[in-house]
């Protein structure tokens, strides 16, 4: 069986799926791709000096750009779309005009919504598109299906998770590990949830409760959108609560919402001495230069926390993850969690263990079977269980 990738998006993200595939997948032929030919460039020939064997080619490839793109995906099976969220519905159309499969990094479920809608034309290509293969969504909630698979039946599944500088500096506490444009999407718009069984949009930024973490210490956790995904229609029925948040040093949350509250991020055009702007289109701008100043090593801390029963009684399961940047290889815990997730997806849709359609990440991958890839790349997970 051929196994061919090609990654569009040759940044943080793309580059440790690059990496992740050229140790795992036995892959044929690995090409990472960019619009700007530089950074492709760069990128390969960083994952090609860390292996000690040139393994990645780099290629200039327009992800809007439907007929180049074409072009350039009849030459490979599996493509992973590291680009900005927004993209990727664009994308997948041109994947399934070429036969090939898909996984994608998500990040806003109306747009993931978009790409799940053409399971019609996925089938009838047969290609498999699966949106959200990342961290949150993606990883976190392949630890949910882990904790379901676990329990006997489950009542409630609750998601945190928080990529953080190791060395935080105020005001924000904060260090920009991905996209701009994705962390706003993720501070505004609504979170879906499953609470009594019924969905529920819930603003963002709101909700604020303490969490306590081992290395960490007291933290703050909030509703986010996205991290969920479309788990909460999938499981509607299977269990009454399902929820996601993110983790924050104390005190992040509240400068956030002042951005959103005074329409910082709103998307309609103002004019401002003459020339008309888009305010979120500025504060991406200013706002992500800023933080992009802070260098700082970064750690991410997940925790999934499930309560259910188990062998006839009533159980608390809990799986943690503390992972800190990688000082040989230079990934980032970002890139690293959410690089590889994406890859793991990606192996699997080339060995034809999906189903051609467009795949509820959810219903992709047993939990057991990522969460043992995931220990394979030596991501440390600890498990913990006690009575609820």
């Amino acid at each position: 069986m051929s196994k061919r990738f090609a990654i569009l998006g040759a940044g943080m993200q793309g580059t440790a799926a690059a990496y992740d595939l050229a140790r795992f997948a036995d892959a044929d032929r690995i090409v990472l791709a960019d619009v700007n030919p530089d950074q492709s460039k760069k990128s390969a020939e960083r994952v090609n000096k860390l292996l000690g064997k040139t393994v990645v080619e780099s290629a200039q490839v327009s992800a809007l750009d439907a007929d180049g793109l074409t072009v350039f995906l009849n030459d490979f099976d599996v493509l992973l779309s590291c680009l900005p969220y927004w993209m990727h519905p664009h994308v997948a159309k041109v994947a399934i005009a070429t036969e090939t499969h898909m996984m994608d990094l998500g990040g806003n479920t109306e747009i993931t919504q978009e790409t799940l809608g053409m399971d019609d034309s996925a089938k009838a290509a047969g290609v498999t598109l699966i949106p959200d293969t990342g961290l949150a969504p993606g990883l976190v909630n392949s630890l949910a299906m882990y904790l379901i698979e676990e329990f006997d039946s489950t009542e409630t599944i609750k998601l945190y998770c928080g990529v953080l500088p190791q060395n935080p500096k105020p005001p924000f506490n904060y260090k920009i590990t991905f996209n701009v444009e994705g962390l706003v999407a993720e501070y505004d718009f609504e979170a879906v949830v499953l609470r009594n069984n019924e969905i529920h949009m819930i603003p963002t930024l709101t909700e604020l409760e303490t969490i306590h973490l081992e290395q960490l210490g007291t933290m703050e956790a909030f509703v986010t959108s996205g991290g969920t995904s479309t788990a909460p229609y999938t499981l509607q029925g299977r269990l009454k609560n399902y929820e996601y948040k993110t983790i924050r040093f104390p005190g992040h949350c509240e400068k956030m919402l002042l951005y959103k509250e005074f329409g910082l991020w709103r998307e309609d055009e103002v004019e401002i001495k003459g020339a008309k702007v888009r305010p979120k289109d500025v504060f991406v701008k200013v706002f992500g230069d800023a933080l992009a100043k802070y260098e700082d090593l970064d750690l991410c801390a997940i925790r999934a926390l499930g309560i259910g029963e188990k062998g006839g009684k009533r159980t608390q399961l809990q799986i943690d993850i503390f992972d800190k940047q990688c000082e040989e290889t230079g990934f980032t815990s970002m890139e690293r969690l959410t690089g590889f997730s994406i890859a793991i997806h990606a192996i699997a849709a080339a060995n034809g263990k999906f189903s051609p359609g467009a795949l509820r990440y959810e219903n992709a991958m047993n939990g057991h079977e990522f969460v043992d890839e995931i220990q394979r790349r030596g991501i440390h997970v600890k498990f913990s269980v006690e009575s609820a």
